[in-house]
């Protein structure tokens, strides 16, 4: 694997860290992952800063307790740029993914996120 990919996917790999943290590591989760300034943004979403994203990340596992986001494909990157795709899966239930969707992040110079613009491809009514 080249050097190029290693840092989207190890980036990529803590944006999921910390949208899968235990609740009282997300604040810690988000500030390894993203920049001070960075920020989120989702049709649902448009926060900035540390403590924004981490309220976003903790109002998602509220809405849906015992589910994590995990990649469903490769991570696709070049400059300091990403996309790659996910869905959230329930660890007991099985079945398909209620929620999937694909985002976009920019990186800075030390690899950590400066943004995200998430798309959301499949939600559940009402969500």
């Amino acid at each position: 694997m080249s050097a190029p990919t290693r840092r989207y996917e190890d980036a990529v790999a803590r944006y999921f860290e910390a949208w899968n943290a235990a609740p009282d590591a997300v604040a810690e989760a988000v500030a390894a992952a993203w920049t001070e300034d960075g920020g989120y943004t989702d049709p649902l979403a448009d926060v900035r800063g540390h403590g924004q994203i981490a309220a976003v990340v903790a109002a998602a596992q509220e809405q849906f307790p015992g589910f994590s986001f995990r990649l469903s494909g490769a991570v696709d990157g070049h400059h300091d740029t990403a996309r790659f795709s996910w869905e959230l899966v329930s660890g007991s239930a099985g079945g398909p993914a209620p929620v999937a969707g694909f985002d976009v992040i920019t990186l800075d110079g030390e690899d950590r996120i400066r943004s995200v613009f998430g798309f959301l491809d499949r939600v559940p009514a009402g969500a």
